[in-house]
């Protein structure tokens, strides 16, 4: 792996650009100084190395051999072999030890393709050697690790390269290699560990409209957040480029190397004539509670009748625990639907979830066949990166974790096997439903004290979730409503929309537009009473998925949500293809936001 420089002068970055020696749109990387020839920083240097390397295997909520280095107290402890921390001292300290053993060693740290570079490794080592200063209170998180060919290489060799090469007569900058890169240094471009002082960075994030912008906004800039923080990461992770690489060739944007999705209207629409030959029950008298079995997964599940009809959304002013967000109260109309019995289990999700076939992120099949159905044309997830039911239990327990998108192409997958049309519930259906015709906190009434019978919470839970259907149902049999795990729904989360509700709208929705917020219902195993009330509200957050060390984020777990789940909705009447694809893929909308 190639070092590159660290620090290569102590004067301000903005006043080197004002004699830089303009290069179309980029800088070099240069330094003379030696490298680490000042004290390792911990927060600049070491930091980013053990957050992208170590901690989401060995931080508070996976502890690989008992080893925690999420600070510095658990790093000076160690676990099973001992103390992975001794400051003064590398060839004493376990987590030097590691990272330094051979790429085939079955202890390596991090594993077998994804070790430390030689640039890595010294830093840690000088910083061990200078007495491993951590500063106080410091907790290091897991972030995602960013790797050059994966996910530098695309974004320099679709942006940059075709000015940026030893032919082209619109730059003597040349970006190919990071040998060429500081032989036709003029300027720093990349700073290891430090992206402020790293003028590819600095060119890239600048407005629009700004001459120095890298890419050019005739050329296609500038770049997508998500690029640039892929970059901003790699530098702060020490800008590890491989040597052995060799040099980037320019690429268009439309080389991916994939068929294009088979999972867009076209799929919907075919879906669609599935359901409507299929589906026979149009009226509302003749809805009654059926049982069907997945085809895919030999899963059982049983879906109840839930007539139309008229409620008071929201909560009174007067109710405990009221959120501002449960009002003001709207009388609204509710069109005929079934929803699930119960929540989703493993025993219906997980053959969605887990599947034999290789996939691009977004869940499209990388190798078809002859034989593919418009079952196999659906985007499924691609595989979880750890035990998705963190050991509270599968047979009979609800699926969690996944995303509202996740939860979306699963209502797709079921609605192209079964020919019936299922999708996630509004809003307005889900406390619809939970209510079952009443009007207090909960469908059994107000007494906290009766909740035990009803729903699975922080007191009773036993510190996670239970099967579903072992404590009472509803007045309409829907088990769960309250408690267990919480639910998606398929609207945005917007405090104000009742506000925006006129009295006796019918099955009010509203839609997804942006990734986050979006609206849960019904409260979990690790919630308080009020959060499992029947007016409840709670809108998604991205911090749901910290721990996911990919980057972008999938788009398919929620890993930090794991009192999360989902229930199935039926409607009587069938929407359009343009509604039904809207409903199965609004939960990736902003995603690069």
């Amino acid at each position: 792996m190639n070092p590159l420089p660290t620090h290569p002068s102590n004067l301000p970055f903005m006043n080197r650009l004002l004699s830089r020696v303009a290069l179309g749109s980029t800088f070099a990387i240069v330094s003379s100084i030696p490298l680490f020839a000042a004290p390792v920083d911990f927060l600049t240097q070491v930091k980013p190395i053990l957050e992208s390397a170590c901690v989401n295997c060995h931080g508070p909520d996976q502890a690989d051999g008992e080893l925690r280095l999420d600070t510095l107290e658990y790093t000076l402890k160690g676990g099973d072999n001992g103390p992975a921390l001794v400051p003064g001292k590398p060839d004493e300290s376990l987590l030097f030890e590691l990272v330094t053993l051979p790429e085939d060693d079955s202890e390596v740290m991090p594993p077998k393709g994804e070790t430390l570079a030689s640039s890595q490794i010294a830093v840690l080592k000088q910083w061990i050697e200078d007495g491993a200063k951590w500063p106080d209170g410091v907790v290091l998180e897991s972030v995602p690790r960013i790797d050059f060919v994966k996910h530098i290489q695309p974004i320099f060799e679709q942006n940059c390269i075709t000015c940026h090469n030893p032919d082209s007569s619109k730059s003597d900058f040349d970006m190919t290699t990071p040998e060429a890169v500081q032989k036709t240094a003029e300027e720093p471009a990349l700073v290891a560990f430090d992206p402020n002082e790293s003028g590819i960075l600095i060119l890239m994030d600048l407005p629009e409209d700004d001459d120095d912008l890298m890419p050019p906004s005739k050329d296609g800039g500038p770049l997508a957040k998500a690029e640039i923080d892929k970059v901003r990461m790699w530098i702060e992770q020490g800008a590890i480029w491989p040597d052995d690489l060799g040099p980037l060739k320019a690429r268009s944007k439309s080389e991916t190397g994939r068929p294009e999705s088979l999972d867009k209207l076209a799929l919907v629409e075919e879906i669609r004539a599935h359901v409507l030959k299929t589906s026979v029950v149009t009226v509302e008298s003749e809805m009654k509670a059926y049982s069907n079995v997945v085809e895919r997964s030999k899963a059982e599940y049983h879906m109840v009748p839930v007539k139309g009809g008229e409620f008071t959304m929201g909560s009174p002013s007067s109710e405990d625990d009221r959120g501002k967000d449960e009002g003001p109260q709207v009388k609204v109309k509710i069109e005929p639907f079934w929803m699930g019995k119960y929540e989703v289990t493993w025993d219906e999700y997980g053959p969605f979830m887990i599947t034999a076939v290789d996939r691009y992120k977004d869940g499209a099949k990388k190798v078809r066949s002859e034989d593919d159905t418009m079952v196999d044309a659906v985007s499924m997830p691609t595989p979880p990166y750890t035990e998705m039911s963190f050991g509270m239990g599968q047979e009979g327990f609800p699926a969690i974790s996944m995303t509202q998108h996740a939860a979306s192409k699963y209502c797709q997958w079921l609605s192209a096997q079964t020919g019936h049309f299922y999708r996630l519930p509004t809003e307005a259906e889900w406390e619809y439903a939970c209510r079952a015709g009443t009007n207090t906190a909960y469908s059994f009434g107000d007494e906290i004290d009766d909740l035990e019978d009803y729903g699975w919470f922080y007191d009773n839970s036993d510190g996670k979730y239970q099967p579903v259907g072992e404590l009472k149902p509803n007045p309409w049999g829907l088990y769960d409503m309250h408690g267990n795990v919480m639910e998606w729904t398929c609207d945005q989360y917007d405090p104000g929309f009742y506000a925006m509700l006129s009295s006796g709208v019918v099955s009010p929705h509203n839609p997804i537009r942006t990734l986050y917020p979006t609206a849960t219902r019904g409260g979990g195993w690790d919630d308080d009473p009020e959060t499992l009330r029947s007016a409840a509200r709670m809108g998604s957050s991205p911090n749901w998925k910290d721990r996911d060390p990919q980057l972008p984020k999938s788009i398919w777990y929620h890993t930090d949500a794991q009192w999360l789940g989902f229930r199935l909705v039926r409607p009587l009447k069938t929407p359009s293809a343009e509604e039904m694809h809207h409903y199965w893929n609004s939960g990736v909308a902003g995603q690069d936001e």
